[in-house]
């Protein structure tokens, strides 16, 4: 059982979080703009800062950048757990830059795979299409070229490792003006008492629930479309977000 406490222990470390959210494209580069990508951003810091999360926020970089950071956090200490957020437009297997270049999920996660994060819970979120299931307008974060994304990285994802989709493989993500379904019934379910105390799978499974059976589209085109998040985890034992339990954190090997 792993429980994140948001408080800094005796050598300092606390549990971090990563933003990465792409909003704006570079010009030339035939992406629409993402309207409510500022809109998560802020839910997700105000919500993990309050579970004592340190937050730290990164908007628009391009595909390069995005490697760089993550190879980067992967090497910082962590006391717990590391969660990270990836919502821009994309394909199965990447998000994109805003230079437009794919970002290979695959490569994100084996930065992780090291020995400094062994025995750490790393979360993963994805706010991104994952195929043209959905048309492909500005409600929906899709990309027009799939040719360089077609990689599952599945097989990358490291032990104890909890990725969570924001729709199931092959289909589109809804994005509005004031933010996505995915991530912000996410920060929803966090600020509820009755979720404080969950089983990290559990949440995710509520989360799933809630997307699939609370929200639909509207408008001409896309009205009444749905939109399934997909969890895929390689825990090895009960993570506890909020970490709210008095005794201190054990682990149970399963």
């Amino acid at each position: 059982m792993l429980q994140w406490r948001g408080l800094r222990d005796h050598r300092g470390e606390c549990n971090r979080a990563v933003l990465v959210s792409v909003g704006e494209f570079d010009p030339g580069v035939r992406l629409e703009r993402r309207p409510g990508a500022n809109k998560d951003t802020k839910s997700l810091h105000h919500t993990l800062s309050k579970l004592g999360f340190k937050v730290d926020i990164h908007s628009d970089l391009s595909g390069d950048e995005i490697y760089e950071l993550f190879e980067k956090e992967s090497r910082r200490p962590v006391k717990d757990c590391f969660l990270a957020v990836l919502s821009s437009h994309g394909e199965e297997g990447c998000v994109f830059g805003a230079d437009g270049k794919p970002v290979r999920l695959s490569q994100i996660f084996k930065y992780f795979d090291h020995e400094s994060m062994e025995g750490k819970a790393k979360v993963f979120l994805i706010q991104a299409c994952r195929g043209d299931g959905l048309d492909d307008g500005v409600e929906v974060d899709s990309a027009d070229d799939s040719r360089e994304c077609i990689f599952s990285p599945h097989h990358s994802v490291p032990v104890d490792t909890a990725v969570m989709y924001a729709t199931a493989p092959g289909y589109g993500a809804f994005m509005h003006p004031l933010g996505s379904v995915f991530l912000q019934t996410f920060c929803t379910l966090l600020k509820e008492d009755a979720n404080r105390n969950l089983e990290l799978t559990r949440l995710m499974t509520r989360l799933s629930h809630r997307v699939a059976y609370t929200f639909q589209a509207k408008g001409r085109l896309l009205g009444g479309k749905k939109e399934m998040p997909c969890l895929l985890t390689r825990l090895t034992r009960e993570v506890f977000p909020l970490g709210s339990r008095p005794r201190r954190c054990s682990v149970l090997i399963t």
